[in-house]
């Protein structure tokens, strides 16, 4: 497959290394100093004790590049308006689109036998040209459940999961999100091929919607969040608050907070991503976490007082460190 990776951060990154370790053909669409370290020392993923480097395509324009198989796009949901319309260029006919990012997407609302169909979520695409880029009828959804960092411009450190749940943005399978999936795995992802992408989107943003600004509010790791008796106790309330949501939109988590919580206790002292944001300087994934389960909650009445109450206090610190616009 001719592949083209959209944002070379951590995951992006991860996912380029270990795709251009399996023998694929990689590209990746990169800037400033990330492009100008991936083509001249190419793409290095830190693994334990392993360091493993590999030369890739890096190119600023995609018009370069040309129509590919793949386009994984996996950057944080504050860059995609910028970088929906370059994407145009990479797409053809049978063109896939692997979206690997964290939180709801635009495309959320794209099967017809569920509430909501059809739905354009304001919070995270104001204008529809998120959702006019990521048309389902191509996209394939990807939920990522890894630990990554980066270390440097083309260096990235990979600590802990190596999970990918891939499936289509439509529903139920396909013969191309197969070969996706194999495609994947030959690159030793533990790849699971799903039928019901939105739940487990939602499953996994019921347990980041919290930990993710508790942690860039307070600097906690994510160990230290479960471990706040009170601040646990605030938590379930808004991981609750979003169980009943996924319920009026057909999507039924049947586990407790409680055991959500303990899955998060057994990761140990990790760093959120929206944490690593905050501190980096850089914009916060908050409407594509939270605001937009607000909106969601809006549109089949349920009322969300705690989850407000996270959005407003979050909001407020990001605009005054200018990770947030006002």
């Amino acid at each position: 497959m001719k592949i083209t990776v959209i944002g070379a951060g951590a995951i992006g990154g991860w996912m380029a290394a270990k795709l251009a370790r399996a023998g694929e053909s990689v590209n990746v669409l990169a800037r400033g100093e990330t492009l100008a370290a991936l083509q001249t020392k190419g793409i290095t993923l830190i693994e334990g004790n392993t360091r493993f480097s590999a030369s890739v395509n890096a190119a600023e324009d995609a018009r370069e590049l040309g129509v590919q198989d793949v386009v994984i796009v996996s950057v944080k949901a504050p860059s995609l308006a910028s970088i929906a319309p370059k994407l145009a260029p990479l797409l053809g006919p049978d063109t896939m689109i692997l979206s690997a990012m964290n939180g709801v997407p635009t495309w959320f609302f794209a099967r017809e036998d569920r509430p909501l169909f059809g739905t354009r979520l304001t919070t995270i695409d104001r204008d529809g040209s998120i959702a006019y880029a990521f048309d389902p009828k191509r996209t394939i959804g990807c939920v990522v459940h890894a630990a990554c960092s980066v270390d440097a411009p083309g260096v990235v450190r990979h600590t802990a999961g190596n999970r990918l749940i891939v499936g289509e943005a439509r529903g139920g399978n396909s013969t191309r999100a197969v070969a996706l999936a194999q495609t994947l795995s030959n690159a030793q992802f533990d790849l699971v091929l799903s039928n019901d992408i939105q739940y487990d989107i939602w499953f996994k943003l019921w347990g980041n919607m919290t930990a993710g600004p508790v942690s860039a509010i307070t600097g906690a790791t994510a160990e230290k969040i479960v471990d706040d008796e009170l601040v646990t106790k605030f938590c379930i309330r808004i991981m609750r608050e979003a169980q009943l949501i996924g319920s009026k939109i057909g999507i039924e988590i049947k586990e407790s907070p409680e055991s959500r919580h303990e899955i998060t206790r057994k990761l140990g002292a990790f760093k959120t991503s929206m944490l690593q944001d905050a501190e980096a300087g850089r914009a916060i994934e908050l409407d594509a976490l939270v605001n937009v389960v607000r909106e969601i909650g809006g549109r089949v009445g349920v009322e969300t007082p705690n989850i407000d109450a996270l959005l407003g206090i979050t909001r407020l610190m990001a605009q005054q460190r200018g990770l947030y616009p006002k």
